[in-house]
């Protein structure tokens, strides 16, 4: 089955069966925040779909904000968590020891920007679940981290529902 196939099937389950949206939502938002894990969840397509349903009136767009941020929150913290307590065992495992540039781009980044970094990465892509991994490695204290996640996960949730959300109605009146 290929990526469009599954995020195909997703959202019509999504739009046909809407008391499993916000679980669905929380999990692709988790999936997609956790590190390695990320690399194998379509859900930046599958949220930019889902915004669409809300602009179509089949969702409503709130719930699915407050799913996909918390999805997102708790994702990056469970990254943090194994970066902090399970150090270079984490780094020197694969997959992330088969991409050594990745993780080094990744602490160059986290250095660069400290906190700041965590609410910035979780916006580029292959960054985005090695940021929180990589914040734990480096003891990133729990407080600022958790600031900095909590503070971006809704403002990332926003960026991929409000295309669809807010455009469909826009473009309806447009061209109805």
């Amino acid at each position: 089955m290929s990526l469009q196939e599954i995020t195909q099937t997703i959202m019509q389950f999504i739009e046909h069966h809407q008391v499993w949206a916000l679980p669905i939502i929380f999990l692709l938002a988790f999936g997609e925040s956790l590190a390695i894990i990320s690399l194998l969840v379509p859900a930046t397509a599958i949220l930019l779909g889902v915004g669409a349903l809300i602009g179509g009136g089949a969702i409503s767009f709130v719930p699915v904000l407050i799913a996909a941020s918390a999805g997102a929150v708790f994702g990056d913290l469970l990254s943090y968590w194994l970066g902090k307590h399970y150090h270079q065992q984490v780094i020197a495992s694969w997959p992330l020891n088969k991409h050594p540039k990745l993780v080094y781009r990744a602490e160059q980044f986290f250095q660069r920007y400290g906190t700041l970094g965590v609410f910035i990465g979780r916006f580029f892509g292959p960054l985005r679940a090695i940021v929180p991994l990589i914040a734990g490695t480096m003891h990133m204290p729990t407080t600022k981290f958790n600031l900095a996640n909590i503070a971006s996960a809704p403002v990332w949730a926003f960026v991929l529902l409000a295309p669809g959300a807010f455009g469909v109605p826009w473009l309806e009146t447009l061209f109805g």
